[in-house]
């Protein structure tokens, strides 16, 4: 590395610790002092995503020619590990910035239309955008959603079914999969739907174990027209428009994982060191540091890991066979802390941690979601398999 390298990498490390301070702060003021009444109430206000649009938290990782800020994955780990830092919880962060997962095939092969219309105004916090995928028999088998669209003159005409869609109930639009030639992954593409499109409509609210926060959704499409604009890229792409964003999906995904683990580490050692039994504090119990020890273990190893990865998919300017294998494998390393350190966590808070409303129980059931959303454990883990080589 040259001496201006060794600059530009500084610049770069010291621009990414401000991001990270300033994401921290928003989350301080303007997230955790309403987060409980958020999770009661089931869903987070819109006027949060108009005030991290104004923040330009929402497009950090997106480019500059969509209304982004022109970052890449490095500068969406240190945003969200500021705000996981002050208590930021993995619900929030997934309906707060359900435009990542909404937003970036739009804005990577959609018209210039397309991007004037959803993507810049959701950036910006004026709009909010859901990813329809997942269907009622479907799961993770991207490659076999039922839900159709039909060709007649200048619209599209889709009907089908979706369900577990975040920000279902608020969206304005869904980047909605849908079936418009043959079987299997090359008949699916994506279309671009308005939520105030007759025939569309929520069907109903979800209620889950964790995640409360965030509104979930089940969708239904009756006859619904949308204009032929509303194709997103090329017809029959869309199964390889989805799976190319799906790694940082599932790297975002591993950040909620040690980012909540670590919050919650942090909160534990807190407690133990206030908290007596027996006349000492917990923390004084050899069983009770060699437990905030394993936890500690197991964050920065999954940390660590994540930042490795992240690191190779920037180097390399995209996924490829080698990065997408890692992201499966750094998934489930950060959500399998997540599981650990979580319910450590609530062992150790005792009957405090078993409490509705406190930190760490959130946490607890936040986590259970990690192994399952973005393409679920056991699912990633055969699909590395077979990128690594491991069934021939």
């Amino acid at each position: 590395m040259t001496t201006t390298d060794a600059a530009a990498a500084q610049s770069t490390a010291e621009e990414r610790e401000a991001l990270r301070q300033m994401a921290a702060e928003f989350t301080r003021r303007e997230i955790a002092p309403h987060l409980q009444e958020w999770e009661d109430a089931g869903a987070l206000p819109r006027e949060l995503h108009v005030k991290a649009g104004r923040a330009g938290l929402l497009g950090v990782s997106f480019p500059e020619a969509v209304g982004g800020s022109g970052g890449d994955l490095l500068d969406t780990v240190a945003l969200q590990e500021g705000m996981f830092s002050q208590g930021a919880s993995s619900g929030l962060m997934s309906a707060l910035f359900t435009n990542g997962i909404a937003c970036p095939h739009i804005a990577a092969h959609g018209s210039s239309e397309l991007v004037d219309r959803w993507v810049r105004p959701t950036l910006a916090g004026e709009l909010i955008g859901s990813l329809g995928i997942t269907e009622p028999g479907g799961g993770s088998d991207v490659g076999n959603i039922a839900t159709t669209a039909v060709r007649d003159g200048e619209e599209w005409v889709i009907n089908g079914s979706k369900t577990f869609i975040t920000s279902g109930t608020r969206a304005d639009f869904v980047t909605t999969a849908v079936r418009t030639g043959g079987p299997g992954a090359g008949g699916v593409s994506l279309i671009v739907v308005p939520t105030d499109t007759p025939g569309f409509s929520v069907d109903r609210k979800l209620a889950k174990m964790g995640w409360h926060s965030s509104d979930t959704a089940e969708l239904s499409y009756v006859d619904v027209r949308v204009p032929v604009g509303n194709l997103v890229g090329d017809e029959n792409a869309g199964f390889w428009y989805i799976a190319e964003q799906f790694v940082v999906e599932r790297m975002a995904l591993a950040i909620h994982g040690y980012g909540i683990a670590e919050r919650s580490l942090e909160l534990t050692v807190d407690y133990c060191r206030q908290r007596s039994t027996f006349g000492e504090p917990l923390i004084k119990r050899q069983v009770v540091r060699h437990k905030l020890v394993e936890m500690r273990r197991q964050v920065e190893a999954a940390k660590a890991y994540t930042h490795a990865v992240a690191a190779q998919y920037v180097a390399a300017g995209g996924p490829n066979e080698a990065v997408i294998a890692a992201a499966c494998m750094a998934k489930e390393t950060a959500c399998n802390t997540a599981t650990y350190v979580t319910d450590q966590a609530v062992q150790l808070h005792g009957g405090t941690g078993y409490m509705h409303g406190t930190e760490v129980e959130r946490h607890y059931r936040d986590a259970r979601l990690l192994p399952i959303g973005g393409g679920a454990t056991e699912v990633l883990t055969d699909l590395a398999a077979k990128l690594l080589g491991y069934t021939r």
